[in-house]
């Protein structure tokens, strides 16, 4: 192997979600000797984490790159004990009812290149979801809400990657994208029929030698009979931070989000940030463009080797008070 960096050490992190939150976490980072050296880097994450908020996180992410780029492997792999506060569900807000839920999750991309820069290949979600409490006498103990009990979402679709970033842990150019469609059904061993369809686009464009604009466009459909935690969701570390992860969610949502990010001193950076999302139903309407979602705010980095950041933000927005997130790698 080249360009090998191997990390593993205690973390200690803090999100809105969890509070503080430490472990033991790591990060292999490395290219295959075969490749050439303009080759992408591969990495495989693992860990395990506990928080403030009695949070159980185990967890085994990898993007690997094969065969000078030829092939492009990623997964999200982990088992989760969390609690998630349950907010409604498009413009219908109920009083936050915090809810806890066990689940174990895999989403799986394996994709051929078949132009340059471009990638065909197959995607499989799984999900295993049990909600395993609730608020006395809220939405999800009433049983009213689609999956409050359990759901399990099992599908196979077609994906199209492409990405001309020039780096990957910090690009200063380039374009990394991702369109998918994925039908879950009973046929795959799946409790409910539904179709998610998503496209994640992120652009990175340099303005200055130490400065980049980076931008982020997603969009998710969901068609069918979706539990209420497969619903597109805005909120989190890595979709308009500011608010909490899955306080707006519907069927449908259109997020965008800029970064501006500045290189200060040897590893020192700072970036400030903004993002605007609608959402929408069949219900409804596809989108509901008269009523924006925003959030903004500004953070700090510090860059390891292979410029795998260490990430400080304060977010804002008009749906609370501000939120602090302290975590490794940017939000896209």
């Amino acid at each position: 192997m080249r360009d090998r960096s191997i990390v593993a050490l205690p973390v200690v992190f803090r999100l809105p979600e969890t509070r503080f939150g430490g472990g033991v976490a790591g990060s292999a980072v490395f290219g295959f000797a075969k490749d050439s050296v303009g080759s992408n880097l591969s990495q495989i994450s693992f860990g395990t984490t506990f928080t403030q908020n009695r949070q159980i996180l185990v967890f085994f992410p990898f993007k690997i790159f094969a065969n000078n780029n030829k092939y492009y492997f990623s997964s999200e792999n982990g088992w989760f004990r969390y609690n998630y506060v349950y907010s409604g569900i498009g413009e219908d807000r109920v009083p936050d009812e915090k809810y806890d839920a066990d689940y174990f999750r895999f989403r799986f991309l394996a994709s051929k290149l078949i132009r340059p820069k471009t990638y065909l290949g197959l995607r499989v979600n799984f999900e295993d979801y049990k909600v395993t409490g609730t608020v006395a006498e809220g939405q999800l103990s009433s049983g009213i809400i689609n999956g409050s009990d359990k759901s399990r979402t099992l599908g196979l679709g077609m994906s199209i990657l492409r990405d001309t970033r020039d780096q990957v842990f910090y690009p200063t150019k380039g374009v990394f994208g991702e369109i998918f469609a994925v039908p879950s059904g009973r046929v795959f061993g799946a409790n409910r029929n539904f179709t998610k369809i998503s496209a994640d686009i992120a652009t990175y464009k340099s303005l200055g030698k130490k400065t980049v604009l980076a931008s982020n466009y997603v969009a998710v459909a969901n068609i069918g009979d979706v539990p209420f935690n497969q619903l597109a969701y805005l909120g989190g570390q890595f979709k308009m931070r500011g608010i909490f992860e899955g306080y707006f969610r519907d069927k449908n949502a259109l997020i965008i989000q800029q970064e501006f990010r500045q290189e200060i001193w040897k590893r020192l950076g700072a970036v400030a940030f903004g993002s605007m999302a609608f959402l929408g139903s069949e219900d409804d309407v596809f989108l509901r463009l008269n009523k924006p979602k925003f959030t903004y705010g500004a953070g700090l980095r510090v860059a390891t080797k292979n410029h795998l950041n260490l990430r400080l933000d304060y977010a804002l927005s008009p749906y609370g008070g501000g939120n602090i997130y302290a975590t490794i790698g940017e939000a896209f």
